[in-house]
């Protein structure tokens, strides 16, 4: 979707579907090295718990550079990854001033609760923002991202931090190296077995990401977006066809995905930004690698649907862990309520007589079927949503009609 040279090119139509189904864009250039297969072959018997903690610290210290910094911010999510890094900051650096940062969704269930209670224990500032209108700063977070995704809440985050500190530091990329995604894994279990073919287990992992797409997604599109679920197989496929057990090729599709076209990219974009410095040291190359090579019974237990695991040990020696929900909800906006108090008015607004129907990406029946729904559920809901991103980029970068400092209301 994007050119070097020319800053925004015209509008590439894979790069539109895939956006759209899969939530990503695997054309653009990642920040981290994109992996293969081999890369997750089990390269160790059992992983070692004092190692993982001694290369968490170890980077801790070499990317705060500690004779210089007194001050840090940390995205606290209240769950496993950013309690365990908060936890190995305080250990590491027990003099360093640490400012927690957590959102609060309008009519959302989040983690605000267990975040207060881990940063306590742990002697933080706790600073809890709270967000009425999600969708409000769309096209300034756009116009710095670059690429049309609404569910931008790290932009939130570090316009928190940067009033704070100009180091920020997450658990990013926990869920994908150490097996976080518990909720998928035993869906896509379940449905493939001994026999199920690469294109077979490819169908089932897109399954269990259903929110991504919508039943009639082929529908979406216009003509000029030149969708096919063909191409779609063909992005993922690979993943599925090598000697990899089932569950590690999920964790190598994972890795190869959202992680590295989706988060990463578009959290170093925010945070270059505002100029605020990440402190991620789930993400050092000493950790992917060593990650990579931990075999799946370490990551994940698919008896008790548990991830995680060696992470979970570590916070257990300092008495964490009983404060880690065991549902996974990390920074979360309930969809539906922001539906119904925002987003539906505002895609109305935006959607309904758009430059992206007019020029050919999108089907205006496909809109027009939906948009005055009041019973759509959350697929139908984020796609709205994810077009309403795709518009605001597209009158940002590509009619040029939109000011960035534009608010929705």
């Amino acid at each position: 979707m994007l050119s070097s040279e020319q800053g925004l090119s015209k509008v590439k139509p894979h790069s539109i579907t895939n956006i759209l189904t899969l939530r990503y864009d695997p054309s653009i250039k990642p920040n981290l090295p994109k992996k293969t297969w081999s890369d997750f072959k089990p390269s160790i018997q059992k992983p070692s718990i004092e190692f993982i903690e001694k290369s968490i610290q170890e980077t801790i210290k070499k990317q705060l550079n500690v004779s210089s910094v007194n001050k840090i911010c940390i995205a606290l999510s209240g769950g496993i990854d950013s309690a365990l890094i908060l936890t190995l900051i305080k250990k590491t650096i027990p003099d360093i001033q640490v400012d927690a940062i957590s959102i609060k969704f309008a009519n959302s269930i989040d983690e605000t609760e267990n975040a207060s209670k881990i940063a306590a224990k742990l002697d933080t500032n706790h600073h809890i923002i709270y967000v009425e209108n999600y969708l409000r700063e769309l096209p300034k977070a756009i116009s710095i991202i670059k690429l049309p995704f609404w569910d931008l809440h790290w932009y939130h985050v570090v316009k928190k931090s940067q009033s704070l500190s100009k180091h920020l530091a997450s658990g990013d990329g926990g869920d994908e190296l150490f097996g976080g995604y518990t909720f998928r894994y035993k869906k896509f279990l379940s449905l493939i077995n001994a026999n199920s073919t690469p294109l077979e287990k490819t169908k089932a992992y897109l399954s269990c990401h259903e929110r991504d797409r919508v039943p009639d997604q082929e529908k979406l599109f216009g003509k000029k977006s030149k969708f096919s679920w063909e191409f779609i197989y063909e992005t993922l496929i690979d993943y599925f066809d090598n000697t990899l057990s089932p569950i590690e090729q999920v964790f190598l599709a994972d890795y190869n995905g959202k992680l590295l076209y989706n988060f990463n990219p578009i959290n170093t974009k925010i945070l270059n930004h505002f100029s605020v410095k990440p402190i991620s040291p789930l993400l050092s190359d000493d950790m992917v690698s060593y990650a990579l090579g931990i075999p799946s019974q370490y990551k994940y237990d698919q008896t008790k649907n548990i991830g995680k695991i060696s992470l979970r040990k570590i916070l257990s020696k300092y008495n964490i862990d009983k404060l880690i929900p065991n549902e996974k909800l990390g920074f979360n906006v309930n969809t539906l309520n922001l539906w119904t108090s925002f987003g539906q008015s505002l895609c109305k607004e935006y959607l309904i007589d758009s430059e992206i129907t007019k020029d050919g990406w999108i089907n205006k029946d496909w809109i027009n079927k939906y948009i005055d729904r009041t019973d759509l559920d959350v697929r139908y809901v984020n796609k709205f949503l994810g077009l309403l991103a795709f518009e605001i980029w597209y009158r940002l970068f590509v009619t040029k009609d939109m000011n960035a400092n534009t608010t929705l209301n």
